[in-house]
């Protein structure tokens, strides 16, 4: 009896730890599944990799790496959403948002590399614009303040602000290197800082935020833009991705002319003296 037993019981941990092996790695096997599209998707990048072997374009390394790295960072970056999709936790949206606002930051101050604390400038510019747009859409109730909607809502704003923001950075700081006479004329009939740049600025905001205006112009007529695309694939109608669309386009016209607008007002103590004069070391450089 005693042998019987043991060994059911035995048996009954057996059982236990396949049940449980098997719930856990059910979302690998879900996830492996789930891969082979992606992997078949391959094909065409094959095909460019030959094409570019054929001209001797020598990018075949550069574009095996480039879709190598973006597989790695979407798989990491889907397990990461799917966890805080799942743990329902405020604390995790808010570090999520903070994490994409400090990469695009450090990315738009590259692009912007002889403005003094470009970084920082455009960290905070991008984190402005995009905080004030998402408490106002949160606040009229367009998005519930959850994982499923912050997260990506966040993602595109952060990403439009940042290319947006590192534009109007650059091209500030060119211009005014370019007309630096016409600058120190100003400031030397007693202009200040605002008013001897200001054709600058103006400048800089228009052409970094016209690509933006010239997307929500065009958008449905020459392209499906990705949220929408993403929900018809989905299974969502027409009627309902595009009423998300037009949400979409708002934000990112929004977000960007903030962020945009805050960067040119940082960047003015970073250009100039405190005696009113132009900063020689900030525009020596190419």
């Amino acid at each position: 009896m005693e042998i019987a037993s043991g060994a059911a019981t035995g048996l009954g941990l057996l059982k236990w730890e396949w049940e449980f092996d098997t719930e856990h790695l059910g979302w690998m096997v879900d996830f492996l599944k789930g891969m082979l599209k992606p992997l078949m998707a391959l094909a065409v990048v094959l095909m460019a990799v030959a094409l570019s072997y054929a001209q001797r374009l020598r990018l075949e390394r550069e574009m095996l790496y480039a879709i190598f790295r973006a597989f790695l960072q979407l798989s990491v970056v889907g397990f990461v959403l799917q966890f805080i999709f799942n743990s329902q936790n405020i604390a995790w949206i808010v570090l999520a948002y903070l994490f994409m606002v400090s990469v695009a930051g450090y990315t738009a101050g590259q692009r912007a590399k002889h403005v003094p604390h470009g970084k920082y400038i455009a960290g905070a510019s991008i984190l402005a614009g995009t905080a004030v747009t998402l408490f106002l859409l949160v606040l009229l109730n367009v998005f519930p303040f959850t994982p499923r909607y912050i997260i990506p809502v966040a993602g595109m704003m952060v990403g439009n602000a940042m290319t947006v923001t590192g534009v109007t950075m650059k091209r500030l700081r060119d211009d005014i290197r370019t007309q630096m006479n016409l600058v120190e004329t100003a400031l030397a009939l007693g202009a200040t800082p605002c008013q001897a740049t200001f054709q600058q600025v103006k400048r800089a905001l228009v052409i970094a935020l016209s690509p933006v205006i010239d997307n929500a112009k065009t958008v449905g007529l020459i392209s499906l833009p990705g949220a929408m695309t993403g929900l018809i694939m989905g299974g969502a109608s027409p009627i309902e991705a595009i009423q998300l669309q037009i949400v979409v386009m708002n934000m990112l016209i929004g977000a960007s002319t903030v962020s945009s607008i805050m960067s040119t007002y940082l960047c003015w103590p970073g250009f100039f003296t405190k005696a009113y004069q132009l900063e020689a070391k900030v525009f020596s450089s190419e």
